[in-house]
């Protein structure tokens, strides 16, 4: 196999893994979001949360992870829209934070 496909398939893989990662690690901020949401009495407005930062970070244990923070929007009384925001880091939730 020539060089130029071998790195065609790794860039392939490497975007794949990303894609899939980030769905599983955007579930997990949508459920996390929906528990604090509900332990406030607030109401998750379009129950989904949307990207709006991804980079590279390290954890505890040093490893390399990518640090991602999504938005969403919530409602305290049914009437308005307030904007919120949830910090991921690898797969763990760093913060939840609720105006």
């Amino acid at each position: 196999m020539p060089a130029f496909e071998i790195i065609s398939l790794l860039i392939l893989f490497a975007l794949a893994w990303l894609w899939f990662d980030s769905v599983k690690v955007r579930d997990i901020a949508v459920q996390a979001t929906q528990a604090a949401c509900s332990a406030e009495d607030l109401q998750l407005l379009d129950a989904t949360v949307s990207i709006a930062s991804l980079k590279p970070a390290r954890d505890e244990d040093g490893q390399l992870v990518l640090r991602r923070v999504y938005s969403f929007e919530y409602s305290d009384t049914g009437n308005n829209r307030r904007p919120g925001s949830i910090a991921m880091l690898g797969q763990a939730v760093l913060f939840v934070n609720i105006g």
